[in-house]
């Protein structure tokens, strides 16, 4: 059964930080520009985030992009011109989609606007990330737990080590 296509609206500053977190990943991570290149993205599961252009005319050339990002649980999002979007992605003209394949310095950014979406769709937008949630719970628990591994094993490093003590007590009584 076919889904439905969900156009959503997205807040300005919302909107302004996707461009931004764009702009990052284009400089230190990696992005798909274009709507065949995005498509091409998330139909290989590449995809970390897709953002799609809401003056594209006909719809039809980027209607497939919602369901398909669906079917991958892959967060996507809009921005309002295809000319803001060109310009995030270092385009001299506009473009219908990009996707962000590696985030690179963006990563942080990103994580926010993928937060941020969920929040203002209550998860609509990127249905079925419940599973992408949980593995990335488990790394970040995985990765957090090596820090604490590798801190307590600096900390014994530099802790004199302590003697241990005859119990003179127990002799003398």
């Amino acid at each position: 059964m076919a889904k439905a296509y969900v156009k959503f609206e997205v807040p300005s500053a919302l909107q302004e930080k996707t461009l931004e977190a764009l702009e990052l990943a284009k400089g230190s991570g990696q992005i798909r520009k274009g709507t065949n290149e995005a498509t091409k993205a998330v139909e290989r599961g590449e995809a970390k985030l897709v953002v799609i252009a809401g003056d594209v005319d006909p719809e039809e050339i980027v209607m497939h992009l919602p369901i398909l990002c669906g079917e991958k649980s892959i967060p996507y999002t809009y921005v309002s011109e295809k000319a803001l979007l060109g310009k995030a992605a270092g385009l001299g003209v506009g473009t219908s989609a990009v996707a962000i394949t590696k985030a690179g310095a963006s990563e942080e950014q990103l994580r926010e606007v993928i937060t941020k979406l969920r929040e203002l769709t209550g998860g609509t937008s990127t249905p079925g990330t419940a599973a992408a949630d949980k593995k990335e719970e488990k790394a970040k628990a995985a990765a957090d737990k090596k820090e604490e591994k590798a801190k307590a094993a600096a900390a014994a490093k530099k802790a004199p080590a302590k003697k241990k003590e005859a119990p003179a007590e127990k002799a003398a009584e």
